[in-house]
């Protein structure tokens, strides 16, 4: 048996094989960010399809940071039922599933929230708009809003939590030289810009207790002018695993910028595959939580290869998964054909439209091959 479909544990978290759903914006959500049919039957469909662990899309902790319309929600406790239901439709299936926490900051969405959008620091350089500095007390209210919504997400059932400090959301910004030019304890020195994410992970700690799995999802590096490097990266992933996160997830690129983004289109070979594998092998060697690698996996022996040449332990993956749900079921089975997702990055139109995230090339096959059926009919 492959290695891809071994038991293993992630603190007191049991999961049946090294295979993750990276979070995502789905779009799926209500208005007011609660969990809605249509996103409780997606995440039952990828718990069916054989995914090991589940990690929702990336859930705002507080109103004021809400990145995107349409967005799970987990800042009021008004939210917990809905949650509790789609925690019941995957663990029916014989599925894991953790929370992610959010906060986009200079990047929340104004018109939704109706508030300001938060910066680390002074925003110079950066689109003008309804911003504002964050204060330290403010960094204080802010790391509450996160231990509150962990508190929520585990009276909802979830089995974990993960804390986005990737691709440009607000605690990315804190850890980014480019957004982060505070002149307290919180700027500055690496250890001064990772200092909020542990106070976050103490005061989580703290309500969630010792044994409810925390993990962090973080960029190897920002590939921007004076943003995170690698070498930043790894001196904030020891202190993050020193801390006691239980794993962490290993991403890279601002998703605002559009270079070198998560995301990255035309991965159509092994060789495009896996594009942040030379990173992961650095974390890989000097730290030893559990890494989980994410960014255009899409074969099964790259996954494979992935982990038996020990760089990363767990595989994660989101585009292939939005065409295909079923896709582990399939690798697990004995149908080794790669991954069908295209990489066109045009599953996130329909999201912005309000008809939630899919698979657009999938859709325009299966309407292309009705038409052809039709055409064949009459013919």
């Amino acid at each position: 048996m492959s290695k891809l479909f071994e038991e293993s544990s992630i603190n007191c978290m049991s999961l049946k094989n090294r295979f993750v759903r990276a979070a995502t914006w789905e779009g799926l959500a209500s208005r007011e960010g609660e969990a809605t049919p249509k996103l409780i039957a997606l995440m039952a469909a990828l718990a069916r399809g054989g995914v090991g662990l589940i990690i929702s899309s990336h859930s705002y902790v507080s109103q004021d940071g809400q990145g995107t319309p349409w967005q799970l929600g987990v800042y009021d406790d008004k939210l917990i039922p809905k949650l509790q239901e789609m925690v019941a439709a995957v663990h029916e299936r014989n599925g894991k599933i953790v929370m992610q926490l959010a906060h986009a900051g200079m990047y929340a969405e104004v018109p939704l929230t109706g508030q300001p959008a938060l910066a680390v620091s002074d925003p110079d350089g950066f689109p003008k708009g309804n911003i504002k500095t964050i204060t330290a007390e403010g960094i204080q209210r802010l790391v509450g809003f996160y231990s509150q919504a962990a508190k929520r997400a585990q009276d909802s059932g979830f089995d974990g939590i993960e804390i986005h400090s990737g691709h440009g959301y607000f605690l990315s910004q804190f850890l980014s030289p480019a957004y982060n030019r505070r002149q307290d304890e919180y700027g500055g020195s690496i250890n001064n810009r990772a200092r909020i994410h542990l106070l976050i992970y103490q005061a989580i700690r703290e309500v969630v207790g010792k044994e409810y799995p925390i993990l962090i999802k973080m960029n190897c590096a920002d590939f921007i002018e004076n943003g995170l490097t690698i070498d930043d990266s790894l001196k904030a992933a020891r202190l993050f695993a020193d801390a006691g996160f239980d794993a962490i997830e290993v991403s890279g690129g601002i998703i605002r910028t559009g270079k070198l983004s998560p995301s990255r289109p035309g991965i159509r070979e092994e060789s495009k595959e896996a594009y942040f594998k030379e990173y992961a092998q650095r974390f890989k060697r000097e730290i030893k939580a559990p890494l989980i690698l994410v960014g255009g996996l899409r074969s099964f022996a790259v996954a494979e290869k992935v982990l038996g040449d020990g760089i990363a332990d767990y595989i994660s993956m989101s585009r292939p998964l939005i065409r295909e749900p079923g896709l582990i079921n399939r690798w697990q089975k004995g149908d080794l054909r790669r991954a069908e997702c295209k990489s066109d990055n045009l599953c996130f139109n329909p999201g912005f439209e309000g008809k939630g995230i899919y698979c657009v090339a999938k859709e325009i096959e299966k309407n292309k091959t009705g038409s052809q059926q039709m055409s064949a009919h009459f013919s």
